[in-house]
């Protein structure tokens, strides 16, 4: 009797055991390690990562990547001279602007001055680009570098420079037409799929029902246009989602903040708000706080206003740029482009920089990493 006993208890405890031991060699490291943490990376159709939902600390910090070294490219001169100009006067290119900065401060240590100017408008203007590229050509600059303002209207422009002799790249955020001669581009190569990616987000928070209205930036710009058609096509996809308004806002805080009102004046019941760039929602949520509406707010970029209002819950997602691996980039490929080095093994014709969408459990450490602000 005491016998079988013993048996039923051996048969019953041998599983247990075996469970006990799968918790602790299996799932106690998993968890240990991370992998419980909301965080997933997606490649989009044209191959460039977009990372989504970085929960933890450390990847939010790791979306703007300061700690640059220069590549080990040996410059064939001790001193360069460029010419940089961009859509409009703004805080994202004074970030872009920090990581031209570094590396300037790089090549310096290494004995090799870096000159350049760094120009634009205080409103986007492909007119205003124009007169400076053609006054930029008389200059004696080794490359010319453009954030694009309008493809359409630039891109022939570039073409007859480099046909002059003139060595052209494209930085920032904008590219030029795909049939421009310019050299390379270094900058957000995923506009079209951060903006579709943004909008997938307030889709799915809105469950995939609502009246939404999309806030562009500058008409011509290639990057705020992308981002526009990425929010409309993800749009399509769904029947109960409705787009009720489309407005250029031109970057400006100021003028998005009125459309903002305007829209909620004509749709008092409006789910949600596409922002194409920095200063679109920084403007629509000064107004949805104001109108005491509840539409969803996604967006672009790392405005500290902005992060803040993701933070209180006012926006819901960010989309933010690596602007300061873009600056430094830049620099880089300036030189070899003026050493006549062109896209190849040393650098690609087009590169590849990340855009991490952010959402309210990430917005505190995101400002500490670019703000310092620790207020948690």
């Amino acid at each position: 009797m005491k016998k079988s006993i013993l048996n039923k208890i051996f048969l019953i405890s041998v599983p247990l055991i075996a469970v006990i031991l799968v918790i602790c060699l299996v799932i106690i490291p998993k968890i240990k390690s991370g992998d419980n943490d909301v965080e997933n990376k997606t490649e989009t159709d044209s191959g460039h990562k977009i990372e989504k939902m970085s929960t933890n600390d450390d990847s939010v910090r790791s979306a703007v990547d300061f700690d640059h070294e220069l590549s080990k490219y040996q410059p064939k001169k001790d001193h360069y001279n460029f010419y940089f100009t961009y859509k409009t006067v703004h805080a994202w290119w004074d970030a872009v602007a920090l990581g031209m900065e570094d590396a300037q401060r790089q090549f310096l240590d290494n004995g090799i001055v870096i000159t350049y100017e760094y120009v634009a408008p205080n409103g986007a203007s492909a007119a205003d680009q124009i007169e400076r590229l053609n006054k930029a050509v008389q200059g004696n600059y080794d490359v010319i570098g453009v954030d694009v303002a309008d493809e359409e209207l630039i891109s022939p422009v570039i073409n007859d420079m480099i046909d002059s002799g003139v060595k052209v790249m494209t930085f920032s955020s904008s590219d030029a037409s795909a049939d421009c001669k310019r050299i390379a581009y270094v900058g957000n190569t995923h506009n079209y799929e951060d903006g579709a990616s943004l909008t997938e987000e307030l889709c799915k928070k809105l469950d995939y029902k609502g009246k939404v209205a999309i806030l562009v930036g500058s008409a011509g710009a290639p990057c705020h246009e992308d981002r526009a058609r990425g929010a409309r096509d993800t749009l399509e996809k769904y029947d109960n989602m409705s787009i009720v308004a489309v407005e250029y806002d031109m970057d400006s805080v100021d003028l998005a903040y009125d459309l903002t009102k305007k829209i909620l004046a004509d749709t008092p019941d409006l789910d949600g708000i596409i922002c194409c760039n920095m200063s679109n929602p920084v403007g629509a949520a000064r107004a949805i706080i104001e109108k005491n509406s509840k539409a969803v707010i996604v967006g672009m970029d790392h405005d500290k206003e902005a992060l803040q209002y993701l933070k209180d819950g006012v926006i819901y997602c960010l989309g933010v740029q690596d602007c300061y691996s873009m600056g430094f980039d830049t620099i880089q490929v300036a030189v070899m482009i003026a050493d006549g080095v062109y896209p190849g093994s040393l650098y690609p014709e087009k590169s590849e920089m990340m855009t991490t969408l952010i959402f309210q459990q990430d917005a505190g450490a995101m400002l500490e990493t670019l703000y310092g602000d620790i207020s948690r």
